[in-house]
C-alpha cells in the first residue's frame, strides 16, 4: 500500500478516534464532532456493527498508529523487525524507533503544526541534522544528534503559528531546544511514558506474533 493521500477525516472516522492527523484544526473542525460523521465512512457505515473480534481489535491499533505516523504498511513492518532485534521490551522499542523519526521530531519541536506539515519542510531541504541537509523523513535520530532549521524558513508565518501552537505541549526531557537560533538536540532515548503516541503496543506485537 503507498502513501495514503486521501481526506485524513475518514482515517479518523474509520478508526473512531481522533488521530489530529491535522494538527490543532482537529480541536475546532473535526468531522467526529458531528452526529452525522460519528459512523464508520462508507455506504455500509450505517449498519449495525458487530462486536469486534479480537483479531480486529490488534488490527485497529496498529492501523491507528500507522495513520498517525504517516508511513505505509512496508515501513511499518521494517520498523517492526528493527524493535524485535534490539534489547528489550518489543513494543516499547517501536515506539521509540517512531518517536525519534525527523518528522515527528520536528513537530515535537513546534517546527510544525502536524507531522504531514513537518514532513513537508524536511522534503523541500529546510532541516538540517549535525550541519548537513536532510531531506528524509523518517531518518532516525540518536542521542547526540542536533536539529537546525534553515534560516530561510525561520520567518515562514506557518512555522510561526506552528510554534505558537506548540507552546501548549511540554516539551519532553529527552529534548533540549535553544528558540533564538532554531536549533535542537537529542539528548538520550525516549521513555515509555514520554512517547506521544497514544497506543496500547502490545496488541501491535500480539497481531504480529500470531
Amino acid at each position: 500500500m503507498g502513501h495514503y493521500v486521501g481526506p485524513k477525516c475518514r482515517l479518523c472516522r474509520r478508526i473512531g478516534e481522533k488521530l489530529f492527523l491535522k494538527g490543532e484544526k482537529c480541536n475546532t473542525n473535526c468531522a467526529l464532532d458531528g452526529k452525522t460523521h460519528q459512523k464508520p465512512p462508507g455506504q455500509h457505515g450505517g449498519l449495525r456493527q458487530r462486536k469486534p473480534s479480537v483479531y480486529k481489535i490488534r488490527l485497529l491499533e496498529k492501523q491507528k498508529l500507522r495513520h498517525i505516523t504517516g508511513i505505509s504498511e512496508r515501513q511499518f513492518r521494517r520498523f517492526f523487525a528493527k524493535a524485535e532485534k534490539m534489547k528489550g521490551i518489543t513494543g516499547e522499542n517501536l515506539l521509540c524507533l517512531l518517536e525519534l523519526r525527523l518528522d515527528n521530531v520536528l513537530y515535537r519541536l513546534g517546527f510544525g503544526s502536524s507531522r504531514a506539515q513537518a514532513r513537508q519542510f524536511i522534503l523541500h531541504g529546510h532541516i538540517k541534522v549535525n550541519e548537513r541537509k536532510v531531506n528524509i523523513p523518517s531518518y532516525l535520530l540518536r542521542p547526540g544528534d542536533r536539529i537546525e532549521l534553515r534560516p530561510k524558513l525561520q520567518d515562514n508565518i506557518f512555522i510561526q503559528h506552528a510554534l505558537e501552537e506548540s507552546a501548549k505541549r511540554t516539551l519532553p526531557s529527552w529534548l533540549s531546544y535553544e528558540p533564538e537560533k532554531f536549533t535542537a538536540k537529542i539528548l538520550k532515548f525516549p521513555e515509555r511514558e514520554e512517547v506521544s503516541y497514544p497506543i496500547n503496543e502490545q496488541l501491535i506485537v500480539e497481531l504480529y506474533s500470531r
